[in-house]
């Protein structure tokens, strides 16, 4: 892995969507997995450490604030959520919700490595 390269957890239940995600950033350098369900993410983290979730907000068993919430206090992760909505209370909802950065689907990947180089920049300034 790169210098700025991340273990990254990319949670969402429309499988073709998150591979999708996890073979382009995987192209950047990133270790990734993925994982379409709260139970399955959880499970993951049991297993292996990450630095980063990157879940969509509507799960079929939960929802991906409870996920990052539960992720982030427990593991210390940081947090991109997913959304097809992205009105201005959708956005505070997520930064509500401690996530970091809140991308409106469909995603595009210049959008996800900008919230994923402004997350490593404020590593480096704690």
């Amino acid at each position: 892995m790169g210098t700025g390269s991340r273990r990254i957890l990319v949670v969402d239940d429309h499988a073709d969507s998150a591979l999708l995600l996890a073979r382009l950033l995987k192209k950047e350098g990133h270790d990734v997995k993925t994982a379409g369900t709260v139970s399955a993410a959880r499970e993951i983290c049991e297993l292996e450490k990450f630095d980063l979730l990157i879940s969509d907000l509507g799960l079929p068993d939960g929802s991906g604030y409870e996920l990052f919430g539960f992720l982030r206090d427990r593991y210390g992760m940081k947090g991109i959520a997913l959304s097809g909505r992205g009105l201005p209370e959708d956005v505070a909802a997520s930064e509500e919700a401690g996530f970091e950065a809140h991308l409106v689907k469909p995603v595009i990947l210049p959008d996800v490595s900008a919230a994923i180089a402004r997350l490593a920049a404020d590593d480096g300034n704690s």
